[in-house]
């Protein structure tokens, strides 16, 4: 028997726009580097691998789907995760697929 789903209409909606925002895999990483806690863009850019203008393209959309909020302090800007389910999330996604071998397609 399956597990409680999701049944009133505004969760479904809330739930679908999260794992929308989540889907794209620049975002997910971005995810992934503030499920640690706190970062500067620029330890963003650090651990994901791509443009600053990429990856500020992406922070906008995480932020806007009300995912991420930051901080400016000084000349830096920290983004961080609020929601502590996001994080709970994104560790659920770990455990079902990432593991040693390839997941199939």
């Amino acid at each position: 028997m399956p597990g409680q789903l999701i049944v009133d209409e505004s969760d479904v909606i809330h739930a679908a726009r999260c794992l929308k925002a989540m889907s794209h895999p620049l975002r997910l990483k971005i995810l992934c580097t503030l499920g640690k806690g706190p970062a500067s863009v620029q330890e963003i850019l650090e651990q994901v691998g791509t443009t600053q203008s990429n990856v500020s393209q992406h922070l906008a959309i995480l932020r806007e789907k009300g995912l991420l909020s930051f901080d400016k302090q000084a000349n830096r800007v920290y983004y961080r995760i609020d929601d502590p389910r996001t994080v709970q999330l994104i560790e659920m996604i770990r455990a079902v697929f990432c593991h040693a071998g390839k997941f199939p397609m």
